[in-house]
């Protein structure tokens, strides 16, 4: 803007000059008898202004040309800045795209292992899975093994020999003298036997008496309450020894145990004539 400003200065300046001269050119008036010597002084006088006149143009050219100069230097300096800023602009956007492209692969690797870990989640829900199930086997097969070891035996007294009965109902009868208890399945206490596992199980009783006229020897093994099978023996003398077996398809729970029948007599001595025994077969 100031080298712009400077062209109408110089423009004023050679114009002042020009019609300062001309000024003077046409208002001078040549005397006759001094014509010699006014002639002698008009070139003098119009050559130091057209001298002086040249010189402000020189020095108004030699600033516009300091301006310039200086401006074309500013403007390297600005071409240069502007390199260097476009240069770095370049770089920051190659380094924004190498982020762009380190963030998709990290984005990429993010979703693999996203991947990964959701196939190894289901791998170790299939795993637990397995192991539950593993371990339920094996619980059953604990239980199935410790529940197949079932079987007792038991006579009637555990000391001393005596008579029960006779009854007028039928009267249950508690096995307290236990031989054996496998699994535990036969309470002494109430006589019952409870399945702990379905199955089958085979079941024997033997009942010892003497010979009576009105009296016989009798028992029936009962299921839930339910008369199943009876050993009964009548004989008015000596002594009978009736006998029975069953086998049956229990369910967990079921109760097995024996009732004396009404109207018998049933004996036992420390020789346990009168027993009752069971097993279990198998399972099912």
């Amino acid at each position: 803007m100031e080298m712009t400003m400077r062209f109408p200065l110089l423009l004023l300046i050679c114009s002042l000059c020009t019609a300062q001269l001309q000024t003077e050119s046409d208002n001078h008036i040549i005397p006759l008898g001094g014509e010699t010597e006014v002639v002698r002084r008009e070139p003098a006088n119009t050559t130091d202004q057209q001298e002086g006149c040249k010189q402000d143009i020189h020095a108004v050219l030699r600033e516009m040309s300091a301006s310039l100069a200086e401006q074309r230097v500013e403007m390297r300096h600005l071409q240069r800045e502007n390199e260097a800023q476009a240069v770095k602009l370049e770089l920051q956007t190659t380094e924004l795209e190498k982020q762009k492209t380190e963030l998709k692969l990290q984005k990429t690797e993010v979703d693999k292992l996203k991947q990964v870990l959701q196939a190894q989640t289901a791998e170790l829900i299939s795993i637990k899975a397995r192991t539950n199930v593993t371990e339920n086997q094996v619980e059953v097969l604990k239980r199935d093994g410790e529940v197949k070891q079932v079987a007792f035996s038991a006579s009637l007294f555990t000391s001393g020999s005596g008579t029960l009965g006779p009854f007028n109902t039928h009267t249950p009868l508690v096995f307290r003298h236990v031989v054996t208890n496998i699994g535990n399945a036969y309470n002494p206490n109430t006589g019952f036997f409870i399945a702990p596992v379905r199955g089958a199980y085979h079941f024997e009783f033997h009942i010892y008496g003497g010979g009576h006229a009105s009296h016989p020897t009798a028992a029936v093994l009962v299921k839930n309450g339910e008369n199943i099978f009876i050993a009964y023996e009548h004989q008015p003398s000596y002594s009978v020894n009736p006998s029975n077996g069953v086998t049956l398809l229990l369910e967990v729970g079921d109760v097995v145990f024996m009732h004396q029948w009404a109207n018998t007599r049933i004996y036992d001595s420390q020789n346990h004539h009168t027993t009752f025994s069971g097993h279990l077969i198998f399972t099912m």
